[in-house]
């Protein structure tokens, strides 16, 4: 339970991997929200643990500040 509880508690930031980022409740909403390609990609599943946010907002120019807030308030 403890694991849980800190994953709630953490904060995302750009250097989150999306693996980390999906562990959170409701995240895999916002996310898809934002058109976050990767959810949807065959190939990232092979990658998402190494896939930062910062690096997929960058390359598909999804405003990483907005879905920041937005992840951080849940």
């Amino acid at each position: 339970m403890p694991e849980r509880l800190s994953l709630i508690m953490i904060k995302i930031t750009k250097d989150t991997t999306l693996a980390k980022i999906l562990e959170k409740k409701g995240a895999e909403k916002i996310l898809a929200k934002y058109n976050l390609p990767c959810l949807t990609c065959p190939m990232a599943k092979f990658e998402i643990g190494n896939l930062k946010l910062g690096q997929v907002c960058k390359m598909y120019g999804i405003d990483l500040d907005k879905v920041l807030k937005e992840i951080n308030k849940k």
